[in-house]
């Protein structure tokens, strides 16, 4: 096996495909990239038993032949090289990377103990990258972050004729975004769930490279995207997804609309004296502000004002910080509603535009308040 590549080219390729590479593989021989060069291409792949990436490079191949090498070993080692063609070459049990003055000697793993990838399922249909990669940013603020719950580190996607709906929840905040697909079947009605770390990878590697294809089993046990000569697939999370939609209030008596630049500049100084398990309070008057403070004690506290729009009765809440921080900033919109239906019930915040009457409901975030202290 020999084969000569352009060092920028191989570099993006080894490093897209060791994205996928478990820190803790179940076998040795899945902490390799497998490499197949023939036809004057040359096809990396990874696989982990529930990911799998693979994509394909154009090179000169000398000569053909597969081999296995330590994905993250072989990931720094091409970052490293200079900007010059490398060539890459299979000496008995050993791969020889060298790159103008560069040689770098690798050990082989055995070719024939690595598993066969998933075949991808048949495309289901078709989605805008960026409009895909905007709602996985958003949703996935509130999915779970550790494997008490393993359910909750994932994303489910609901999928009814040409809408797509994302819930993410962590029992503390929810949240919900809808987009638009080109599905092959217009009466398609499914629903996957995806873990969140997986959809960020496919959202941040493939989604930004036009349409992104989608595709799901039969059996609705796999999903695979697709996009620009990459594909990746990855297992569903099994498990009854708690029922999100129905949590969202329909009527909401309170209405307040803030600016998002000041509303997320404030919070975030105001978080600064916010001790641990503390919160901010949010008050939101009837004489256009909404005064924000934090800190419960003397050795520190903050207090900011901002124009708010009230419509209904003043309401003061409280929220965590971190989860009201990280909500606010995957907003795109100028304007942010709340909507209240008292202060012991969740929040409902979405997003508005300047000159519209109506809140955009796309992207709706539901945040869980905290009890406040007297103060």
């Amino acid at each position: 096996m020999q084969f000569t590549v352009d060092r920028d080219v191989l570099s993006e390729a080894v490093s897209w495909a060791a994205r996928s590479l478990s820190p803790r593989p179940p076998a040795p021989v899945l902490s390799g990239l497998l490499i197949t060069a023939e036809n004057q291409q040359v096809v990396i792949s990874s696989f982990d038993y529930e990911v799998s990436a693979q994509l394909s490079i154009e090179a000169e191949v000398v000569h053909e032949g597969t081999v296995l090498v330590s994905g993250r070993l072989l990931n720094d080692i091409v970052k490293s090289l200079p900007h010059a063609p490398v060539t890459f070459s299979l000496e008995e049990n050993k791969v020889i990377v060298t790159c103008k003055s560069s040689t770098f000697t690798l050990t082989t793993m055995p070719v024939d103990e690595y598993p066969d990838l998933p075949a991808q399922p048949d495309v289901a249909g078709v989605v805008d990258g960026s409009s895909f990669a905007r709602a996985v940013s958003q949703v996935i603020t509130a999915a779970a972050r550790d494997d008490t719950l393993p359910l909750l580190t994932a994303v489910k996607l609901e999928i009814e004729g040409d809408t797509i709906t994302f819930f993410a929840t962590d029992r503390y905040r929810l949240a919900m975004r809808e987009i638009t697909w080109r599905p092959t079947d217009p009466a398609i009605s499914t629903s996957l769930q995806v873990k969140a770390k997986t959809l960020n990878e496919v959202a941040k590697s493939l989604a930004g490279a036009g349409d992104l294809a989608l595709a799901i089993s039969d059996d609705d046990a796999l999903v695979g995207f697709s996009s620009g000569g990459r594909r990746t697939t990855s297992t569903l999370v099994d498990g009854d997804y708690p029922k999100i939609r129905q949590l969202f209030p329909e009527e909401t008596p309170i209405h307040a609309v803030v600016n998002t630049a000041e509303l997320i500049e404030a919070a975030r100084r105001v978080s600064l004296v916010s001790e641990r398990n503390g919160y901010i309070r949010l008050q939101f008057s009837d004489d256009n502000r909404v005064t924000l403070d934090a800190g419960v004690d003397d050795n520190a506290s903050a207090s900011e004002a901002v124009g708010a729009h009230l419509n209904g009765e003043p309401i003061t809440v409280g929220f965590n910080p971190s989860y009201l921080n990280e909500g606010l900033g995957v907003f795109d919109t100028e304007f942010l509603r709340f909507s209240f239906v008292s202060a012991p019930k969740p929040a409902m915040i979405t997003g508005q535009q300047e000159g519209e009457g109506e809140n955009s409901t796309d992207f709706r975030y539901l945040l869980m308040p905290v009890r406040l202290q007297d103060r």
